[in-house]
C-alpha cells in the first residue's frame, strides 16, 4: 500500500464532498430570496439519502461482480461495505474502502445537480423520495457501465467483467461526463417536463438574489473539482498532474468564452456569466481531462463556454422551465465534453488515444457518441417514469398558494433573511403555530 496515493484519494474524496455544499451555495444564490434555504436543503438532503444508499447497495451495484452483459453489479455483494473492512486493496497502492468513499461523493453530487432544474416548485419530501429512487434505478447502474473496469490477470485475460461502456464500447470518460453530467442533465429535463413551469415563468424569471453567494459556490466547485478529476487517477502521479492542469485551463477558457458571448450579445460581461462559464468548463473537461493535452483542454473550454451560453436560451424557445439551467450547462456541457474527446484526444496524454484531429480517424468519435446517447436515453426515460410515479403516489409539486408565498416558508417554516426588529429570528426555528403565537405576544 502506498500512503501517498491513499492520502491523495482520501483528500480527493473530501474535496468532492465539499462540492455539494458549493453547489448548494451556487444554486442558492441564483434563486429568489424566498427559496434559497430549500435549495440548500435539497443538496443537504441528497447527501443523507444517497450516502446511506451507497453503503447499503450502491457500491455493490456500481462495482460488484457483473451479473451479465456489463449492465449491473451484484447489488448485495458488498452490503454495508463489511467485506471491505479487512483492508482489501483496489490496486497495489490504494485500499478499496478509500475508493468506495471517493465514489460515494460522486453519487451524492450527481443527484444534487438535478435539483437546480426544479427550483421554487418541488416539495421537499417527494424530492428526497425521487433522489433515492433515481440513485438506485439510474445512477448506480450507469456508474457500473462507465466506471467499473474489467479485472484482468498479468497476461491480460479477463477475470471479472465490468461495465459495457468502459470495456466493450471503450468510450473515454475519465471522471464522469456521461455518468455524472449527461445523466443528471437528462434527469433534470425529464423532471421539469413532469413538474411543469413555475407560475410566473417566463414573464418573471427572477434575478439571482445573492451573486456573491453564486461566486462563492462556483469557487468551491472549481476547488473541489481538482479532487473530482485529478483524484480519479487514484494515484499521486503524472496522470493526476496532467488532469489537474487540464481542469484549470479548460475552465478558464470556458469562462472567457462565455463572457465573450455575453459581451457580443448583451453588451456587457456579467458576474453570473463568469460563474456559469466556470461550471460549464468544469463539466466539459471532466470526461476529457486524461485524454487531451493542455492545448486540447483550452480548445474544449473555448468551444463549450460559448455553446452553453447559447444553449441556456433554448428553454425559452421550447418552453421548458429549467430554473437554474441544469440542462443548458450540465447536459449540453457533458455532451460536448464527451463527444469532443473524439476530436481532441491525443496519444501524448495519459489515456494514449488519438482523436480525429490527431490522426485517429472517427474510431474514438463514434464510441463517444454512442456512450453519450445511451446514457441520455436511459436516464431520460427512467427519470420520466420515476417522476411520474412520485407525482402519482405522493404529489411532487407544491400548491399554487405555497409557490406564491415561497418554498422556504411553506416547506421548512424558515426564512433565510430577517429584517426589521429581528422578531423573526427567534421564531424561525420553531413550528409555525408557535411562531405566530410569539408574534401576537410581541404585538
Amino acid at each position: 500500500m502506498n500512503s501517498g496515493d491513499t492520502a491523495w484519494v482520501l483528500v480527493s474524496a473530501a474535496l468532492v464532498m465539499l462540492m455539494t455544499p458549493g453547489l448548494a451555495f451556487f444554486y442558492g444564490g441564483m434563486v429568489r430570496s424566498r427559496g434559497v434555504l430549500n435549495m440548500l436543503m435539497m443538496s443537504l438532503g441528497s447527501m443523507g439519502v444517497v450516502g446511506v444508499l451507497w453503503v447499503l447497495i450502491g457500491y455493490s451495484t456500481a462495482f460488484g461482480s457483473d451479473v451479465g452483459l456489463g449492465l449491473l453489479g451484484s447489488p448485495t455483494e458488498f452490503f454495508g461495505l463489511s467485506p471491505l473492512l479487512s483492508g482489501e486493496q483496489l490496486s497495489d497502492t490504494v485500499p478499496t474502502m478509500a475508493f468506495a468513499a471517493f465514489q460515494a461523493m460522486f453519487a451524492i453530487l450527481t443527484v444534487s445537480l438535478i435539483s437546480g432544474a426544479v427550483a421554487d416548485r418541488a416539495r421537499f419530501g417527494p424530492w428526497l423520495l425521487f433522489a433515492g429512487l433515481w440513485a438506485v434505478v439510474v445512477y448506480f447502474p450507469v456508474a457500473h457501465w462507465v466506471f467499473a473496469f474489467d479485472e484482468t490477470d498479468n497476461a491480460g485475460a479477463v477475470l471479472a467483467q465490468g461495465g459495457w461502456i468502459a470495456n466493450r464500447l471503450a468510450a473515454v470518460d475519465f471522471a464522469g461526463g456521461t455518468a455524472v453530467h449527461i445523466n443528471a442533465g437528462a434527469a433534470a429535463l425529464a423532471l421539469v417536463l413532469v413538474l411543469g413551469k413555475r407560475a410566473d415563468w417566463p414573464q418573471e424569471t427572477g434575478k439571482p438574489h445573492n451573486l456573491p453567494l453564486v461566486v462563492l459556490g462556483a469557487g468551491l466547485l472549481w476547488f473541489g473539482w481538482f479532487g473530482f478529476n485529478a483524484g480519479s487517477a487514484l494515484a499521486a502521479d503524472t496522470t493526476a498532474a496532467v488532469v489537474l492542469m487540464n481542469t484549470l485551463v479548460a475552465t478558464g477558457a470556458s469562462m472567457l468564452g462565455w463572457l465573450v458571448v455575453e459581451r457580443i450579445r448583451d453588451g456587457h460581461a456579467t458576474t453570473l456569466g463568469a460563474a456559469s462559464g466556470i461550471v460549464a468548463g468544469l463539466v466539459a473537461i471532466t470526461p476529457a481531462c486524461s485524454s487531451v493535452t493542455p492545448i486540447g483542454a483550452i480548445a474544449i473550454g473555448a468551444v463549450t463556454g460559448p455553446l452553453c451560453a447559447l444553449a441556456i436560451s433554448l428553454k425559452y424557445r421550447f418552453g421548458y422551465d429549467d430554473s437554474l439551467d441544469v440542462v443548458g450547462v450540465h447536459l449540453v456541457g457533458g455532451l460536448a465534453g464527451t463527444v469532443l474527446v473524439g476530436l481532441f484526444a491525443s496519444s501524448a496524454a495519459p489515456e494514449e488515444v488519438d482523436g480525429l484531429f490527431y490522426g485517429g480517424g472517427v474510431d474514438q468519435l463514434w464510441r463517444q457518441v454512442v456512450g453519450a446517447i445511451a446514457v441520455f436515453v436511459y436516464s431520460f426515460v427512467l427519470s420520466l417514469l420515476l417522476a411520474w410515479l412520485v407525482r402519482a403516489t405522493t404529489g411532487f409539486r407544491i400548491r399554487p398558494d405555497d409557490e406564491k408565498e415561497g418554498v422556504d416558508e411553506t416547506q421548512h417554516a424558515e426564512t433565510a433573511y430577517h429584517f426589521g426588529d429581528g422578531r423573526g429570528s427567534a421564531s424561525a426555528f420553531r413550528a409555525p403555530d408557535v411562531a405566530r403565537a410569539l408574534e401576537r405576544t410581541h404585538s
